[in-house]
């Protein structure tokens, strides 16, 4: 695998309070798919297109997000610990891991998403970087993705997805008999959901306090700088315990349709 220099910020700090049933004792980034955190889903999406380096913005338990990865050897693999030589650990898979890069850096606990990313700016050096939400994954081709990017010119792409609707759809004839139903649809229109690419320009247009969508996207927007990516493959936000549950399902019944690596 060719890997590429560029960073891949990843907003992993937030409360997740629609999903209060994982996330009182966990931050969101940690709820697991098929036994392994949507974060590392996530990561792995961007990793099997040659993305190794990865900035977390952390937050909310914070900490809990460090101590997995600095303990994501004995938590995958048997190890040997030998206490009195000063507890060395014999790795039988230490070649197994992903080669990562990863930065973890403490954003702050209520700080909004713009700011989050106006933190990490120091981070990044090259011209631009890919950044996402943590809750959505998906099958789109992060290839042509940056791409289009690098063809519209702009400082900002965002990625819009079919959403599928959390309510059915229902229609009646001209006498109140139901002629058709749906039970929750995919909507025509398309729905923002993450998967940036930016330049690194888009800093001056961040500050300490921002909420990116209120504010920054809005001002790009209107100035002709925002770009947007289309993609009628696979999406989904896990937003709710349910959507958790729902992704859990597609995992073990082998319908994982944003696993596109071997």
């Amino acid at each position: 695998m060719k890997y590429k220099d560029e960073k891949v910020v990843i907003l992993c700090g937030g409360l997740g309070t629609r999903m209060k049933e994982e996330t009182e004792y966990r931050p969101k980034a940690l709820v697991e798919i098929g036994g392994r955190p949507i974060l590392w889903h996530l990561m792995r999406i961007y990793y099997q297109y040659g993305y190794r380096k990865f900035v977390l913005c952390l937050g909310y338990k914070g900490w809990m997000i460090k101590d997995y990865f600095l303990n994501y050897q004995c938590r995958q693999h048997d190890f040997t610990l030998r206490l009195r030589s000063g507890a060395s650990m014999a790795w039988d898979h230490a070649d197994e891991a992903e080669d990562w890069e990863i930065t973890f850096v403490d954003t702050g606990a209520e700080t909004q998403t713009g700011g989050r990313l106006f933190r990490i700016r120091h981070h990044i050096k090259e011209d631009f970087f890919l950044a996402n939400y943590v809750d959505g994954l998906s099958d789109i081709n992060l290839d042509e993705l940056v791409a289009y990017h690098k063809e519209k010119k702009k400082i900002a792409t965002l990625s819009g997805f079919h959403a599928r609707s959390r309510y059915g759809v229902v229609r009646v004839d001209g006498e109140g008999i139901v002629n058709y139903w749906q039970e929750k649809p995919l909507m025509n229109d398309l729905t923002p959901g993450g998967f940036f690419v930016f330049n690194r320009s888009v800093f001056e247009s961040l500050d300490p306090d921002c909420i990116l969508e209120m504010g920054p996207l809005d001002k790009l927007a209107k100035a002709g700088e925002l770009a947007l990516y289309p993609h009628n493959g696979f999406w989904y936000c896990m937003d709710t315990f349910k959507e958790a549950l729902m992704l859990n399902e597609m995992w073990n019944s082998g319908n994982a349709r944003w696993k596109t690596w071997e």
